[in-house]
Order: structure tokens, then C-alpha cells, then sequence
């Protein structure tokens, strides 16, 4: 056995030895990763000039207001009080193959459009429709009949295509609705959100007192939901069984829901869900003193999250700087895709007419020029779109890429960052050996500063793998949803397994970078000695890990689910006028999509509860790792002290022999 273990602390590393100048997060630290901290700055400073330049070059005017043919804006500068668009004839966009086009140059339509004006110089429609604004354009009624047109004698066509053509454009008066109901519930979809963080903070408060009746419970609904899957499996089996109804008779067909009618199909999920309940059985019975290990640090985290409240909100200031990530980058490819000059070419209502042949159209053209060709009607200078010629709109692919590159590093540099400082704040408390004494006077802004000084280029380099991962992942679904169309099926299933195996390598990298994270906190170091030395201390314990990795996400899963549901519900009773006896101050408001602030308050409450949740799973993970290093470092005699709780100690069976309150340690 002593060999064993020999051989065992050879393969992950030998146990932290001990310190007695350790007492929690390392005061006197150095900057870590600096040529990675020196890269990321560039890299921002750059990312600031990508924006100066698509702030300079661009114009997202062409997407939020529309334009006529010579590429007058409505309703801005002359044409400041003609905010609506008007098409010479509409049908042209109905029956068109092309109705809408709108990837840099807004919507645009085969035939002329003007501000709505006075009839002046021929420039005006051969007909006119009843018509109401959508999205600053003016479409017809759909009750209007049409008049009659040259190559058009189905008016249902017409009617069916004018609708289409609203309803694709999202008419305004379903938008006007969805603004009254958020107007009249705003503020019960704010009590909504209130009661979902009240009931995430209790659930987290009270897990101290609860944890391990809760987490008996949900292990026992899980093994009864096991069996009443076995039942009903066998159920079925012996029905079909009965019937002779074998896979043999059915044979191969794509029809998936014919398997339901055969006995192998539930004899097969039979068998699966007797081992599933059997290994449950087995993990419940020989590691029941891991899971009490589990439930302990789990009550040690609430009381730690109860010890510091703050630790609870810092989720608003990592939701501000991703907000404030991604508006940065959504303005900036916004800019960067409305850059480039106007072009206008020429153009005619009826190219075919007597007269038009010798009319160079589609050529480039001045529209404040006068155009004079009175043989050909109609000839106008219309705008096309925007060049694609100079420096910035030929590079302007590479600035975009650089854009996405920068999105996804910020991203994941501020979640970086908050899983530090929050690591930092949750060692403080683990290594305080008199609580709530010995806990440092604000423990959350120090470790904020801590951080921010010392080891951006440490977060900026577990950031940047994390990126490259995910940007591959992002070509590969690219690749993939391009050539979906033509890949044989042996090309579909290696596609396939590039795509698990990069999922599983991102999954893998965010546990490392975690747990590297909170080792930086703790101990100052770069990130790739942090990173190996937080592996190996989880090897050495992987059953611990497994155990307790999988009790914290039973107890969260839970939690959320009680957080959203509970909130779905009530907001489903209140907004749907189900709750009698309300008094009118708290009658639910008159809406007409009732729906709508139910699901808001249920994605706000999800979002909230994400936010608790994550914090307390950062937390129970670095008291975790601090735990695994205090059985290391220690041995509970008087000058080596054990750091853990006293309920840690009972379940196993340690005792410190310097008494806590008649020896403290000297600061």
C-alpha cells in the first residue's frame, strides 16, 4: 500500500508541504503572466481604434431610417417632417423574387420611392392606396381592393402578398401592444423579480440548516424516480411480450416511434435503468461518508456567503461589464458594416419602352446633376448602396474578425475576473482561524484591487484559450450549417465528432481555468503553475471531486428550479386574473398578452437565480480546494492546526489539540 501511494504522488504530484508563514490569500505578490498582460492591453488599445475607425467611416443611419431613390434620408435634415417613405408602386416589392434585401442597405424595393410630397416634375405614382406607416414605410390596407394593372387580374394575390409583406415587417400595432402591457406591468414584473432574488438568497442562507435533509430528499426522489422508470419499463416489456411484438417483425425504419411498439426497445431501457439505479445504490452506500463531507462544506459555504453579503451582488458588476462588452462590440460591427460612400446609378420604370434601349442603365451617376432624355420616361439616378472600394471596406472582413475575437476575450476575461476576485474573498474566509475575527475587513473590494493589480495578464491568458476554443467551435457549426446540405453520411458523423470533442475540450478548459483561478487568489502565482497545481491536488482527491461536484449541481439544479418555477407560477395566477379575492389595489392589470410579462419575470428570474447560484458554486469550490490543502498542510497538532469547521473534523474523526478559543494563532 506504501508503495502505492508512493507511486500514486509521483503520477499527480506530491502533497502541499507545510507553511507556517501561510496564513490565506499571499499579501506580498508580483505581477503574474506580464507579457500576456502586455499583449491583452495592446489588444484593447487596438479593439479602441477598430471602433475610432468604424466610428469615423461608418453610417448606421442606413439602418435605422429609411431612404428614397436619390438617397435622401426621412426624416432627417430637409426632409425632418417627412418621416414616411412611399413606394411609386408597391406591387413591384409584392411580386418581386426579392421582396426584401436588407443587409447594408435597408429595405429596398423595384420601383422609385420618394418622401411623401407635393406632384412635381412627373415624380409621382400612377396610383395611390389607403395606406398606414410601418417602420418608417408606408404599406396598403389589406382590406383595400387594388386597382386594376397592367399583368396583374388576381387581386387574392395582391391582398395575400400585402399581407405577407406587414405581417414580415412586424406591423406597428402589435409592437404598440407589447409597449402598453410592459407600461401597465412593469412594476408586478419588478415584484416578480424581487420575490426570485428574496427566494435565491433564503435558499442559499438557509442551505446551512437544510442541506442535508434537502440533499436526502433529492437523492431519494431520484432513486424513486428510477424505479417507477423500471416499473413501467417492465410494464411495457411484459405487454409486448405477450403480443409477440419483436424487433424482428418490425425490422430498420427511420420512423423512431415505431421502436415504442417492440419489446427490445423497453427491455433495453429496462436494463439501463436497473444499472443506473444499482450504481446510485452502490455510490450511496460505500461513499455515504464522502457525501457527508459533500453536505458539510455545502453548510460551510452558506455560512461563508452569510458571513459576507456582498459576495452576493458582485454579479451586478460582472452583468454591467459584459453589458457594456457587448454594446462596444454590437456598435462597432454596426458601423463597420454601414461603412463606405453612396453609389447611384441609373434607372427606369419601363426599360423595355421605345427610346430606353441606348440608355446605359445600371451605370454609376450624379444625382444632383439634371438628367435630360426626354425619350426615355422615367429615367432616374437612384441610389444602389454603399462601395465596397477603399482601405477600410476592403479590410473591412479582417476588422470584423477582429471584433468577434475581441468580443470573445472580454467576455471571458470579466468572468475571469469575477471568479477571482470571488475565489479570493471565499479563501479569506476558509483560512480565517477564528471566524468571523480573523476575516479581513472587506474582503470582496480587497481581493477586487488584489486582482485588478497583480493578475490581469494571468486572467487574460486563461481568457485567450478559452477564446481560440470557442472561435474554433464557432467555424466549426459555420462549416457545418454550409455544407449541411451535401455531406454524406460519413462526412456527417466525423463532423459530428470534431464538434463533441471540441465541446468537450471547452468544458474541460473552463473547469481548469476555474479551479487555476482560485489557486492564483489564493497563492499569487501565474497561470499555468497555478493551473497544474490545482490539477493535481483534484487528482489526488478525484473521488472527493466527483462526489461533491455532482451533490452541488443536484442542489442547484433544485434551487433554480424552485426559484423559477415557484416565480412562473405565481406570475401565471396573478397576470391570467386567476387569484380571487384581490383587492383592486392589486388586481392584475388589463393586458393583451398576458403571456408576455409572465415570460419576462421567468427569464428575469432565471437570470437572477443564475447569478446566486454561481456565486455560491464559486464559493463552495474554493473552500473545496482550501479543504484539500488544509488536510495537506496540517495534521490538527499544536503548531499545524487543522482550519476547517468543527462538523468537518467530527465526520473525519480530527481534532485540533490546541483548544480555538485559549490558543489563537498570532497574525
Amino acid at each position: 500500500m506504501g508503495k502505492q501511494r508512493d507511486e500514486d504522488d509521483e503520477a499527480y504530484g506530491k502533497p502541499v508541504k507545510y507553511d507556517p508563514s501561510f496564513r490565506g490569500p499571499i499579501k506580498n505578490r508580483s505581477c503574474t503572466d506580464v507579457i500576456c498582460c502586455v499583449l491583452f492591453l495592446l489588444f484593447i488599445l487596438g479593439y479602441i481604434v477598430v471602433g475610432i475607425v468604424a466610428w469615423l467611416y461608418g453610417d448606421p443611419r442606413q439602418v435605422l431610417y429609411p431612404r428614397n431613390s436619390t438617397g435622401a434620408y426621412c426624416g432627417m435634415g430637409e426632409n425632418k417632417d417627412k418621416p414616411y417613405l412611399l413606394y411609386f408602386n408597391i406591387f413591384s416589392c409584392i411580386l418581386s423574387t426579392n421582396i426584401i434585401s436588407v443587409a447594408e442597405n435597408g429595405l429596398q424595393c423595384p420601383t422609385p420611392q420618394t418622401v411623401i410630397t407635393s406632384l412635381q416634375q412627373e415624380l409621382c405614382p400612377s396610383f395611390l392606396l389607403p395606406s398606414a406607416p410601418a417602420l418608417g414605410r408606408c404599406f396598403p390596407w389589406t382590406n383595400v381592393t387594388p386597382p386594376a394593372l397592367p399583368g396583374i387580374t388576381n387581386d387574392t394575390t395582391i391582398q395575400q402578398g400585402i399581407s405577407g409583406l406587414i405581417d414580415s415587417l412586424n406591423a406597428q400595432d402589435i409592437s404598440v401592444k407589447i409597449f402598453e402591457d410592459f407600461a401597465q406591468s412593469w412594476y408586478w414584473i419588478l415584484v416578480a423579480l424581487g420575490v426570485a432574488l428574496v427566494l435565491s438568497l433564503l435558499f442559499i442562507l438557509l442551505l446551512r440548516l437544510v442541506a442535508g435533509p434537502l440533499v436526502l430528499v433529492l437523492i431519494l426522489g431520484v432513486l424513486g424516480v428510477l424505479a417507477y422508470g423500471i416499473y413501467y419499463c417492465w410494464e411495457e416489456y411484459r405487454v409486448l411480450r405477450d403480443k409477440g411484438a419483436s424487433i424482428s417483425q418490425l425490422g430498420f425504419t427511420t420512423n423512431l416511434s415505431a421502436y415504442q411498439s417492440v419489446q427490445e426497445t423497453w427491455l433495453a431501457a429496462l436494463i439501463v435503468l436497473v444499472v443506473l439505479e444499482a450504481i446510485l445504490l452502490l455510490v450511496l452506500i460505500f461513499l455515504r461518508q464522502r457525501i457527508r463531507i459533500a453536505i458539510a462544506l455545502l453548510k460551510e459555504a452558506s455560512k461563508a456567503v452569510g458571513q459576507m453579503m456582498s459576495t452576493m451582488f458582485y454579479p451586478l458588476v460582472t452583468f454591467v461589464l459584459l453589458l457594456i462588452c457587448i454594446a462596444y462590440w454590437a456598435m462597432t460591427a454596426l458601423y463597420l458594416a454601414t461603412s463606405g460612400q453612396p453609389q447611384y446609378v441609373l434607372w427606369a420604370s419601363n426599360i423595355s419602352s421605345p427610346g430606353c434601349e441606348k440608355v446605359p442603365i445600371n451605370t454609376s451617376c450624379n444625382p444632383t446633376a439634371q438628367l435630360v432624355n426626354s425619350s426615355c420616361p422615367g429615367l432616374m439616378c437612384v441610389f444602389q448602396g454603399y462601395s465596397s472600394k477603399g482601405l477600410v471596406q476592403r479590410s473591412l472582413f479582417n476588422l470584423q474578425i477582429y471584433g468577434v475575437l475581441g468580443l470573445f476575450w472580454t467576455l471571458n476575461w470579466v468572468l475571469a475576473l469575477g471568479q477571482c476576485v470571488l475565489a479570493g474573498a471565499f479563501a479569506s474566509f476558509y483560512w480565517a482561524f477564528h471566524k468571523p475575527q480573523d476575516i479581513p475587513t472587506f474582503p470582496l473590494i480587497s481581493a477586487f484591487i488584489r486582482t485588478l493589480r497583480y493578475h490581469t495578464g494571468s486572467l487574460a491568458f486563461g481568457a485567450l484559450i478559452l477564446t481560440l476554443v470557442q472561435i474554433a467551435r464557432v467555424i466549426l457549426e459555420y462549416i457545418d450549417h454550409k455544407l449541411r446540405g451535401v455531406q454524406n453520411p460519413v462526412a456527417r458523423c466525423i463532423m459530428c465528432c470534431f464538434k463533441c470533442c471540441l465541446w468537450c475540450l471547452e468544458k474541460f478548459i473552463k473547469f481548469l481555468n476555474r479551479n487555476a483561478y482560485i489557486m492564483i487568489a489564493i497563492y499569487g502565482k501565474n497561470f499555468c503553475v497555478s493551473a497544474k497545481n490545482a490539477f493535481m491536488l483534484l487528482m489526488r482527491n478525484i473521488v472527493r471531486v466527483v462526489v461533491l461536484d455532482k451533490v452541488t449541481d443536484l442542489l442547484l439544479f433544485f434551487g433554480k428550479l424552485l426559484v423559477v418555477g415557484g416565480v412562473g407560477v405565481l406570475s401565471f395566477f396573478f397576470f391570467s386574473g386567476r387569484i380571487p379575492g384581490l383587492d383592486k389595489d392589486f388586481k392584475s392589470p388589463h393586458l393583451n398578452y398576458y403571456w408576455l410579462p409572465i415570460m419576462t419575470s421567468i427569464l428575469g428570474a432565471y437570470v437572477i437565480a443564475s447569478g446566486f447560484f454561481s456565486v455560491f458554486g464559486m464559493c463552495v469550490d474554493t473552500l473545496f480546494l482550501c479543504f484539500l490543502e488544509d488536510l495537506e498542510r496540517n495534521d490538527g497538532s499544536l503548531d499545524r492546526p487543522y482550519y476547517m469547521s468543527k462538523s468537518l473534523l467530527k465526520i473525519l474523526g480530527k481534532k485540533n489539540e490546541a483548544p480555538p478559543d485559549n490558543k489563537k494563532r498570532k497574525k
